[in-house]
């Protein structure tokens, strides 16, 4: 095998890792911080759960990211090596940071730079990108609004209840949390199995664009690897720093981050699951009081949200450029 393709290979499988590192956070951190089950007991069912996912579900995400984006006939490997390495340099900076930036959109970003710069605007198909972003950019507002309607209806639904009824929501995180890992692990290492199936039919080892088995079983134990480790300073960011969260706020946020992003992962659309698990936690925190929710820090997410696309998409343009300049033969 080209060594070119083992390294974009490699990077992706990385990428994945710190994806499930990344975004393990997201899963888990409303449960933790409610206190409803121990973090490594947490990260250890989410961590399977996320294995099976792509399994389960099907890999209709795979599809739009490697199929449906770029003409895999107009590109080349070191395309697909500056993407990767655009998106895992913006992920450690935001890991580092203890920023929830959205490791969907890196990818993407670093994708369009990547391809723009080494095969122009002619290898996009703008169907298939429209239909990424409208997916990116819509999911968080849906999250917010189910959060929101979730949290009213339980409201209405426990008016006359006993403070004992917060076990009921603690028990019933098991489940929730349960569902959102499965969500994940469908949509999010999906991402990762289209960029490798892409550079096989890119390579030639593929003729046309099918996820092979190998491709899915590697790709899902990689994020669910990375999801063991965790994300500690994020877990902190998404399980804290919003409000102080209970038990039936993160029933609430899962339940409806649960349903936007497993209704994406069975249409096809690539989600961010740290803008929608966000965004159902603020819609949560606004449908008991809107004050409750800490803005600024809602805020500073949002600015790591617009800037990732445009960030990602001038260093892997930079990236590929260096590339081609080191080895212009490759």
């Amino acid at each position: 095998m080209d060594p070119l393709l083992i390294s974009v290979i490699v990077l992706a499988l990385a990428f994945d890792f710190l994806n499930g590192i990344h975004d393990s956070s997201n899963v888990v951190a409303t449960m933790i911080s409610s206190r409803a089950i121990s973090p490594r007991v947490a990260l250890g069912m989410t961590a399977l759960a996320e294995f099976f996912g792509p399994f389960i579900f099907g890999v209709a995400v795979a599809n739009t990211i490697g199929h449906e984006v770029v003409a895999a006939n107009t590109i080349s490997t070191q395309v697909l090596l500056a993407a990767l390495i655009s998106a895992i340099l913006w992920n450690l900076l935001t890991w580092y940071l203890g920023f929830p930036s959205s490791s969907s959109h890196a990818l993407v970003g670093g994708l369009i730079g990547a391809v723009v710069m080494g095969a122009g605007w002619e290898a996009i198909h703008i169907k298939g990108l429209e239909k990424i972003l409208i997916a990116l950019f819509t999911s968080p507002l849906i999250g917010y609004l189910f959060g929101f309607l979730i949290l009213r209806l339980i409201a209405l639904l426990c008016w006359n209840a006993t403070p004992r009824v917060n076990g009921l929501f603690k028990r019933g995180q098991l489940v929730t949390a349960l569902a959102l890992a499965l969500s994940h692990g469908a949509n999010d290492a999906q991402k990762t199995m289209g960029i490798i199936t892409l550079a096989l039919v890119t390579g030639n080892y593929l003729d046309v664009f099918s996820v092979p088995m190998w491709v899915i079983v590697i790709c899902a134990g990689m994020i669910a690897l990375g999801t063991t480790v965790g994300g500690w300073k994020l877990i902190r960011t998404l399980g804290g720093k919003f409000y102080k969260i209970r038990p039936l706020d993160g029933f609430a946020s899962q339940l409806a981050s649960a349903v936007v992003i497993l209704s994406a992962s069975m249409l096809g659309g690539p989600v961010s699951t740290t803008q929608v698990v966000s965004s159902a936690i603020m819609g949560v925190g606004a449908a008991e009081r809107l004050n409750k929710v800490r803005w600024g820090v809602a805020g500073e997410i949002a600015m790591a949200w617009i800037l990732t696309i445009p960030a990602t998409a001038l260093v892997a343009a930079g990236i590929y450029g260096l590339i081609m300049w080191i080895f212009p033969g490759a």
